[in-house]
């Protein structure tokens, strides 16, 4: 059902591709909330979540993917693994595979890992995020969103304002959300926009009020201080100053645009309150949406032919 073992990323992911996965979501989502969650889909195959990186979102929501759809599952952290005692990454992706696991879901620091894990097992393998490189289900959610409230994204003006390099939801959304026809602007402060992401196709400002004007989807992005080196804004205060997402920013976007987040959201700082809790946004359906598209694809990477 999808033309490779493994999803790594969305560069280079074809629209069919694409679309095929956010109709698959679709159904998902309408068991999720048919009030019956649990169905047989999955029923003797098996998921092991690796994670490397502390997660909420992901994690559970890959976990409990698994589980409604009767899968076998397993998660296991660094701290907890054999890592600890100096595993390789190699060693632990045989002793992974060595169980006959039908699904190795991923996510580490080191930007490459998954696939570095993807070429040494037969399991196909989920990027859940690899450092600062790609986060492929999150952009998927992020466009079964914007696809289910506003019918395309064809046309569509999209800014992503915020912590733009360190941001791997920034670089899957750019690839996938222009594959699907709209046009990507990504805003934030100079410090924060890497060099050269241009080259990508992609308009890129350090004026928030630009990127926002007549859009129609508002997305802001985490400020990633655990990646960050010091002095890449002088202060808080000053970075929601000029570069938060308040009610007189909101005002310049159109009137039926709405507003996003991939989460955990830092309030009063990437947005204010009152955007996070108004009727435009669509943050908390995100959330719901994740787990649609990673049923659908724990669904479809068990049938894709190897």
């Amino acid at each position: 059902m999808l033309s490779k073992k493994d999803l790594l990323g969305l560069e280079g992911v074809p629209k069919e591709e694409i679309n095929a996965i956010l109709d698959t979501a679709i159904q998902m989502k309408k068991i999720l909330m048919s009030g019956s969650k649990k169905t047989p889909h999955l029923q003797g195959k098996s998921v092991i979540l690796v994670f490397f990186e502390n997660s909420t979102r992901t994690r559970v929501s890959f976990d409990l993917a698994s589980k409604y759809l009767s899968a076998a599952s397993s998660a296991i952290s660094a701290s907890a693994s054999s890592v600890s005692k100096g595993e390789t990454l190699l060693d632990t992706a045989r002793t992974l595979d060595r169980m006959q696991a039908d699904v190795i879901v991923m996510r580490h620091p080191m930007s490459g890992a998954p696939h570095f894990m993807a070429k040494n097992v037969n399991a196909s393998v989920i990027n859940a995020g690899d450092g600062m490189h790609e986060h492929p289900t999150q952009a998927l959610l992020d466009m079964f969103t914007i696809r289910e409230a506003k019918g395309d994204l064809q046309g569509m003006k999209i800014a992503i304002v915020g912590d733009i390099m360190h941001s791997r939801v920034a670089r899957s959304n750019a690839y996938g959300m222009q594959t699907m026809g709209a046009e990507v602007i990504l805003a934030g402060p100079s410090t924060m926009i890497p060099p050269g992401i241009e080259e990508m196709g992609i308009k890129t400002t350090t004026n928030v009020d630009e990127a926002l004007t007549n859009a129609d989807v508002v997305m802001g992005l985490r400020i990633q201080k655990e990646r960050q080196s010091a002095g890449l804004f002088p202060s808080v205060r000053e970075y929601y100053k000029y570069f938060g997402i308040d009610q007189r920013r909101i005002e310049l976007a159109k009137e039926d645009a709405i507003i996003m987040h991939p989460g955990p959201v830092n309030r009063g700082v990437e947005m204010s309150s009152m955007m996070i809790d108004s009727d435009m946004s669509l943050i908390d359906e995100q959330v719901t949406n994740g787990l649609a598209i990673r049923m659908a694809l724990l669904f479809m990477l068990t049938r894709s032919e190897r």
